[in-house]
């Protein structure tokens, strides 16, 4: 796909964008729920192609994560209006949405469709149009299932070119699509190096930092609860998700029974040469070696010389001390987790800190207790800004199993360097306009009932109408330098057969002005 081609696409985002920003909500309802539904049926088609086509992951957990970012996301914002117009009497305010435009999601290899999923989801739900720009290695998974929600978009009433995809992704394609003016936000999910390029582009963009979990289990934890939700939660997709626990810090007092009560639910403790086989295997000269990322813990186990049985779901390696020479305090991607000891609970939020300033700054920590004081005081002093209590971090964090936002992109705010905090949401890919009457109370404020500014669109979505470069971008809501939606009342409708001529002009326009591309 040509540089050339990139600059189509987003015009063709424009014009999408354009249309369905004068949508009413219950159109834009019906379009997410057709979205959602269909999303839905293929989360088990799509967790087994991403598997295999990745080599990473559990497809019975992608499956999870698939419908947590269908269905599951409009369940969450089941009843919010991110469309109609907010009316505030008492202090005469009226806020009027309005979406960002054109989205370009780039989107990571770990958590392949379930990112296309949410990402298009929270677009519909605000009028977006988005371009999807896939991993490399997750390119055809994801291909195929933003072209699959492309088509229940349409044919629930939304423009063509609401939801695209890049089916080649190149490095020359992103970067032109990251700095061309028409894409009005970037929402970066991946590693460093594509949140600073998406930063970087000149666009505004939202993206994440790194994730590295501590999870501190007190002296006042259920022992027992704690062990398997640790281990349920590292074990859970290959500890795909960002949110997954890196380093288990646990008192002194529960630390034997601890141990004892994960090693029943399948963790194998490694002993001390197996630590530096561990080591040398997945960060050879101090970085991590990619091919265990996503892998079950048997066939990492396997490349360090260990012949563990089918039922062992995650290993640990024991050190001693929290400091950034120490690899095994880094992010691992795996159902791998670095354990150390502390005498009290405040060594345990000093070490959860240490954690934190080696990585993962203001990304995600987890705390097994039942002490409120010690909760606290955790939540207060360790730099992240979401803390799970009493809950496994992959999915407490992701908002899966707590009543945070259910979401695939996690907000590190300024300590990670993000321009969001929160769980990315549909809020995030909002402005809204304010209209402020006189504060004066002898000034009234009109009558705004009955008022409506969106419309439901009338008669068939046609496919985008013109050449990508015939006209000049223009900031109206519906610019007269783009064509209206062709309606079923409109004069240029006189008949079917006068529609059939000009979409067949229109497409011969465009199929003459890519063959003259290709020549150049």
């Amino acid at each position: 796909m040509s540089t050339a081609f990139a600059g189509h696409m987003l015009e063709r985002a424009v014009w999408a964008a354009e249309s369905f920003a004068t949508y009413d909500a219950d159109s834009v309802g019906r379009i997410a729920q057709a979205v959602a539904d269909a999303a839905y049926e293929a989360s088990g088609h799509y967790a087994e192609w991403a598997v295999r086509e990745t080599g990473m992951g559990v497809v019975a957990d992608k499956i999870r994560k698939n419908q947590a970012c269908s269905r599951g996301i409009l369940e969450f914002y089941r009843g919010q209006d991110f469309v109609s117009p907010r009316v505030d009497e008492l202090d005469k305010i009226v806020e009027i949405p309005r979406p960002a435009g054109v989205v370009l999601a780039l989107t990571p290899t770990t958590n392949p469709v379930s990112s296309v999923y949410f990402k298009v989801l929270i677009a519909m739900l605000t009028r977006n149009a988005i371009v999807v720009a896939p991993h490399p290695r997750a390119k055809l998974s994801c291909a195929d299932a933003a072209h699959m929600l492309s088509a229940a978009a349409v044919e629930a009433g939304a423009p063509d070119g609401i939801i695209q995809v890049v089916d080649e992704p190149t490095i020359p394609l992103m970067e032109a699509l990251m700095s061309d003016d028409r894409t009005d936000v970037i929402v970066a999910t991946g590693g460093s190096s594509v949140v600073r390029a998406a930063y970087s582009s000149g666009n505004p963009a939202l993206g994440v930092g790194p994730g590295n979990v501590p999870v501190f289990v007190d002296a006042t934890a259920d022992v027992r609860l704690a062990a398997q939700r640790i281990v349920d939660s590292k074990a859970f997709d290959n500890s795909l998700l960002c949110t997954n626990e890196s380093v288990l810090i646990a008192e002194d007092a529960v630390a034997d029974g601890l141990t004892r009560e994960m090693q029943r639910v399948g963790a194998h403790f490694l002993d001390v040469d197996d630590v530096n086989r561990l080591r040398e295997y997945m960060f050879p000269e101090g970085h991590l070696n990619t091919d265990v990322v996503g892998k079950d813990a048997v066939w990492i186990a396997d490349k360090i010389g260990l012949r563990l049985t089918a039922k062992t779901r995650l290993l640990v390696a024991p050190f001693d001390v929290v400091r950034s020479e120490e690899v095994l305090a880094h992010e691992k991607l795996s159902p791998v987790i670095g354990m150390v000891r502390v005498p009290d609970a405040d060594r345990g939020v000093r070490a959860a800190r240490a954690v934190v300033r080696i990585a993962g700054a203001g990304h995600s920590a987890a705390i097994h207790s039942e002490n409120s004081h010690t909760i606290m005081n955790y939540a207060a002093l360790v730099p992240v800004l979401r803390i799970s209590v009493n809950v496994g971090n992959s999915t407490g964090s992701a908002g899966l199993d707590t009543n945070l936002a259910p979401s695939m992109t996690i907000g590190t705010g300024f300590a990670g360097r993000s321009s969001i905090g929160d769980n990315l949401e549909p809020k995030h890919l909002l402005n809204w306009a304010r209209v402020a009457y006189n504060s004066d109370e002898s000034v009234r404020m009109a009558n705004l009932s009955g008022v409506e500014i969106w419309q439901v669109p009338a008669g068939a979505v046609p496919v985008y109408p013109i050449a990508s470069n015939a006209a000049p971008r223009s900031g109206a809501a519906v610019p007269k330098s783009v064509p209206r939606i062709i309606r079923a009342d409109s004069p240029v409708r006189g008949s079917s057969t006068d529609a059939d001529r000009l979409r067949a002009e229109l497409r011969r326009i465009v199929v003459e002005e890519l063959s003259q591309l290709n020549k150049r």
